[in-house]
């Protein structure tokens, strides 16, 4: 069974504090709380915390204090403030301290639970990178993939070029070949190196789930979509994913994905709103 993620919550006020415990707990979060940020801070620097939700205003230490000390002790756990006086000065500098989102009260409580959920992901997401990362430039260097044959140092050579760019690549080759190896190659030379890399086997998802795996999903969509879910190409957002085995993609799916490709932008099931992003698509055959 997994850990569940633990959530520092920090907020002064008891019962906004209760109610914000209770609402995550039910989300299967477990949660923990600072009354004010002295506290969140010596309370961060003892436990182990996934993702601190703070208000602005508080008593002892501003959580504008707390967001700025938290990112100087771990930058890597995302920071969510919260305030009843939004500003869009305040936004901007919580975001410059490296806030992962802003949100103003009263705020709508699936809003919040998707903005976690998302941070969270996409913490999971750069940490796995940060791994694959390492282990690819020890076991995985050029010269590793050069070999000896002329066929191949072509094809480094095309990775090379290609990935300094950001058009669609199409990698073609039976199976076992490792081109979801030379997927990561030309991710991890790219400029987009620091962003998700987020690999997908097309023909690994049931057919009536791909389209809420590809763009996720609102709350009440489907019978059983208890919650939104972020698909897969928003988790990607500004970095790059991998699709595999793409022609096992369903003729349907395929119209939509071409929409991507043109216009940069999906539309979750269930939702009629437009979600620019920004990702590069390497596919393979």
């Amino acid at each position: 069974m997994s850990e569940k993620d633990i959530i520092l919550i920090v907020e002064d006020k008891e019962s906004m504090a209760d109610m914000l415990s209770k609402i995550l707990s039910t989300e299967g979060f477990d949660t923990a709380s600072a009354r004010d940020g002295a506290e969140a801070i010596q309370m961060f620097s003892k436990g182990r915390f996934d993702l601190v939700l703070t208000d602005l205003k508080l008593p002892k230490k501003e959580g504008i204090d707390v967001l700025r000390e938290i990112k100087e002790d771990n930058p890597m756990v995302p920071v969510i403030v919260m305030t009843a006086f939004g500003t869009i000065e305040t936004a901007v500098n919580a975001m410059k301290l490296g806030a992962y989102d802003f949100i103003t009260k009263p705020f709508d409580t699936d809003h919040l639970i998707l903005l976690i959920r998302r941070a969270l992901e996409s913490q999971r997401l750069y940490r796995e990178n940060m791994l694959l990362r390492e282990e690819f430039t020890s076991k995985y260097k050029m010269p590793t993939l050069i070999g000896k044959t002329l066929e191949i140092q072509e094809v480094v050579q095309n990775i090379q070029k290609v990935s300094q760019g950001k058009t669609t690549v199409l990698l073609l080759g039976e199976s076992g070949t490792g081109k979801e190896l030379f997927a990561r190659a030309i991710h991890f030379l790219s400029p987009r190196r620091d962003h998700p890399f987020v690999p997908i086997n097309c023909a690994a998802i049931p057919r009536e789930l791909l389209e809420s795996e590809f763009f996720g999903h609102e709350k009440g969509a489907f019978t059983g979509a208890d919650s939104t879910k972020i698909g897969k190409f928003e988790l990607a957002n500004r970095g790059t994913i991998f699709l595999d085995e793409i022609g096992e993609l369903d003729i349907s799916l395929q119209a939509k994905l071409l929409r991507v490709l043109q216009e940069g932008e999906i539309e979750r099931v269930g939702s009629v709103k437009q979600i620019k992003l920004d990702v590069r698509v390497i596919a393979a055959s």
